[in-house]
């Protein structure tokens, strides 16, 4: 349990700048690990994860050119059950809504029909498990699915959280980790001697740390303080997504999550085991703006209707919209950056639900031993500084 301990006697081993998902399961493991932890947020158990639908889609959200990143996708969905049991028990017996119900990936025309079948011959080419099936069959595994459906993809291996449940549970395991929670924003980066030293709290706390983890989602490339040299390539990528409640009913609405691409447009539909029914998945880069509007509501609302036209019968009982933290490559970036003593976890963009049980064990690993786990290593934060400094060359 005992690690190396970095810290001033004032000051705490690990301080944790951020509390969404990201960094409250940073905070949890580093403290496991024997480091005394801190945490800074005005909101903890907020951020993206509110949003978030909660799939955990190593498979089905497979893109081209993101094979590694795939590989670390596999690797944490793998450690999901395990890790839903292990923080289950250390929250004092929160359930995180962990559901292997599997996906099921549909096409409602020609088109959206040879995109899946690429799809699946590139998840074929990875080793991933997908069974094709004629739309008749995907019909009879979902019978709310519209009478159009060309063909799909079913993955069993694609389960789902309810990620506001995650979040709950992170902070009560954090709390009862004894990470200390300063609920305020950090308003500078402290550094001394070409070294991070902890931060400033924008209620006049000075918080002192040997280690510091950024985890603050899009906000991460916002922090004053950081020197210029440290690159933190994070944007914001807003989402906007719809709930729906399914009265009892019609339940069971849909057994699995549900996905397609309608005209072009991702959707998804996931249910939950309350009743719930999520739908999304807007992806825009406007900035900071996070204002639901009624062209992001009729889009979701018009594909899944497509897709699945009982939905229209059900009441709409909440829109939300939120920001993902997008990477030059839609990759983590995970691992110390070129200032002594401060780390990156963010940009995790789609994948942050993910990627969650993997991201605290690579963290705890670097704030405990200073190394970075092997299947890590691609992806920290000097890979664009040496991206960058090649296209000089």
């Amino acid at each position: 349990m005992h690690s190396s301990r970095r810290g001033s006697p004032k000051g705490s081993d690990v301080l944790v700048i951020g509390g969404g998902i990201i960094g409250l399961v940073s905070a949890w493991r580093a403290a496991r690990r024997g480091l005394r932890t801190v945490l800074a947020d005005p909101a903890p158990g907020g951020g993206a994860a509110q949003v978030a639908a909660g799939m955990l889609a190593a498979v089905t959200e497979l893109h081209y050119g993101e094979e590694t990143l795939l590989g670390l996708n596999v690797a944490s969905a793998a450690r999901y059950p395990e890790f839903a049991a292990e923080l289950a028990e250390a929250s004092g017996g929160m359930d995180i809504g962990y559901r292997a119900c599997g996906t099921l990936a549909v096409a409602l025309d020609a088109d959206d029909r040879l995109h899946l079948r690429e799809l699946h011959a590139l998840q074929r080419r990875c080793g991933l498990e997908s069974q094709w099936l004629t739309g008749r069959e995907c019909r009879r595994l979902e019978p709310m699915l519209a009478p159009g459906v060309r063909g799909g993809l079913r993955v069993d291996g694609d389960h789902q959280v309810d990620p506001r449940r995650l979040a709950a549970a992170l902070l009560a395991a954090c709390e009862r980790a004894g990470v200390s929670v300063h609920r305020a924003s950090a308003a500078r980066l402290l550094v001394a001697g070409d070294r991070a030293t902890g931060a400033l709290l924008d209620d006049g706390t000075e918080l002192g740390a040997g280690q510091t983890v950024l985890a603050a989602g899009s906000f991460s490339g916002q922090l004053p303080g950081v020197p210029p040299e440290v690159d933190i390539p994070v944007r914001p990528v807003k989402g906007q997504v719809l709930r729906l409640t399914v009265p009892a009913p019609y339940a069971p609405f849909l057994s699995r999550t549900v996905r397609a691409v309608v005209r072009g447009s991702h959707v998804y539909l996931v249910p939950r085991e309350n009743g719930e029914l999520v739908i999304g998945a807007t992806s825009e880069e406007l900035g900071w703006d996070t204002t639901v509007t009624a062209g992001g509501v009729y889009e979701l609302l018009r594909d899944a209707h497509e897709l699945v036209p009982g939905i229209t019968e059900l009441p709409l009982t909440e829109t939300r919209a939120g920001l993902r933290p997008g990477s030059p490559d839609n990759a983590p970036l995970l691992g110390p950056t070129a200032l002594p003593g401060l780390h990156l976890a963010t940009g995790h963009y789609r994948n942050g639900v993910l990627l969650t049980p993997l991201t605290g064990d690579v963290m705890a690993e670097l704030l405990a031993t200073g190394t970075v786990p092997e299947l890590a290593r691609p992806f920290t934060p000097g890979r664009f500084t040496e991206a960058r400094q090649e296209s000089y060359a």
